[in-house]
């Protein structure tokens, strides 16, 4: 049996020997001795032929070995990592999983923690595909036209990518006039229509190779169809099985979902993890968005399953935040400003708003809502290891 390199870099001695006391203990592991020089541990894991773990220590130089873990599990697609750091806060754990760690045990080690996450570890190697369990399917949604759904779902998507450095779908699912290909400018090859009717031959080469990606980015799109006919044959169990087709090679599922109650529809937010229930501050459309509400309580969806999303913000509004979350009975989970021409010229030009200013407020709170959504992903995914820390995590 073929054993597996383990290199372990911590400041503090005693630190270092318990850790190598107990990587002694496993058969399937070998040690390997490098020097404290992070660019001799990059070469040489880079050049290990097989599997390695590196066990490493962020109690000291958190920034330093941040960029070294981000390197690491970028460019060393064997090399499995483990951190530690005494007193982790929310924010160190979140950027260390960020960064590629898989597993954290904290510092002072205790033994049977760290056996579990070396097992953990060990068990990363075995897999053919873990991302089933980990993708997200996120989805933009309001019944009332007008409201800002598709520049929502298009710059979140394109924002989660590059925070998260992960595959994510776009998903249009406004089958009789999607604008996601007009929002971005694209003239896909392939379309929905296309991914259901072969839906029994897709794998991860098949999807990374037909799906329309944004340009260097990890965000790839999946069109609407386009002729109404073909919507017309899609059923709602063929949007099940995509969901869970995508899930396979996908993080994160953006869905901009149609501005109906129709059965598709009605599937797509089924199978989402999270509703991003968009609406602007004016009488009409917070009707709308209380039906909306209303539904959603009478299909048995968890209440945080659902948050509200207030777009174009103005905080001179005659509504006011508190006015809103009276008439909804729930808190504002996001606002995105009102910025017309910064929005408007990005449509017009086909680009993201970050590319046309990423100084400019909009710009900003998109991205700091995927980064919002990133991170409690994380504290979720970390919540049953670290209870105490993590207590208060929701969407």
């Amino acid at each position: 049996m073929q054993k597996i390199s383990t290199i372990v870099l911590s400041d503090e001695i005693s630190t270092t020997e318990v850790i190598k006391l107990y990587i002694s203990e496993f058969d399937n592991l070998e040690l390997v001795n490098v020097d404290k020089n992070f660019q001799t541990i990059y070469e040489t894991i880079s050049n290990l032929q097989n599997n390695s773990i590196f066990v490493i220590d962020l109690s000291e130089n958190k920034q330093e070995k941040l960029d070294l873990i981000l390197k690491i599990s970028n460019e060393c697609k064997n090399c499995k990592i483990l951190a530690l750091a005494d007193n982790p806060s929310v924010d160190l754990i979140i950027k260390i999983m960020r960064a590629g760690a898989r597993e954290f045990v904290p510092v002072p080690i205790i033994k049977n923690e760290f056996f579990e996450a070396i097992h953990k570890t060990l068990a990363q190697f075995e897999e053919s595909n873990n991302k089933t369990n980990k993708c997200k399917v996120i989805s933009i949604f309001s019944n009332k036209g007008g409201i800002g759904k598709t520049s929502l779902a298009s710059n979140l998507a394109l924002e989660l990518s590059k925070i998260t450095k992960e595959n994510v779908a776009l998903i249009d699912m406004n089958f009789q006039m999607g604008d996601i290909t007009t929002f971005l400018d694209l003239r896909p090859s392939f379309n929905i229509s296309y991914m259901l009717e072969n839906i029994d031959k897709i794998n991860e080469t098949f999807l990374l190779s037909t799906l329309e990606r944004y340009k260097n980015s990890s965000l790839y799109i999946l069109a609407d169809p386009p002729y109404f006919k073909q919507a017309d044959n899609i059923q709602p169990k063929q949007i099940t099985k995509l969901f869970n087709t995508l899930k396979e090679t996908f993080s994160y599922i953006i869905v901009d979902a149609e501005a109906n109650f129709g059965s598709k529809c009605i599937t797509a937010l089924d199978n989402s993890d999270l509703i991003l229930l968009v609406t602007v501050a004016n009488l009409p459309a917070l009707r709308n968005t209380q039906r909306c509400l209303e539904l959603f309580e009478k299909l048995g969806y968890d209440k945080n399953k659902t948050q509200i999303v207030v777009n174009r913000y103005m905080e001179n509004d005659e509504i006011k935040d508190s006015d809103v979350e009276k008439v909804l009975s729930k808190e504002i989970y996001w606002k995105i400003p009102n910025n017309y021409f910064a929005i408007m010229s990005a449509i017009n030009k086909g680009i993201p708003v970050s590319d046309i200013n990423a100084a400019t407020n909009v710009a900003q709170s998109y991205r700091d809502l995927a980064q919002n959504i990133a991170d409690n992903i994380y504290k979720q995914n970390m919540a049953e290891k670290f209870e105490n820390i993590f207590n208060n995590s929701s969407y």
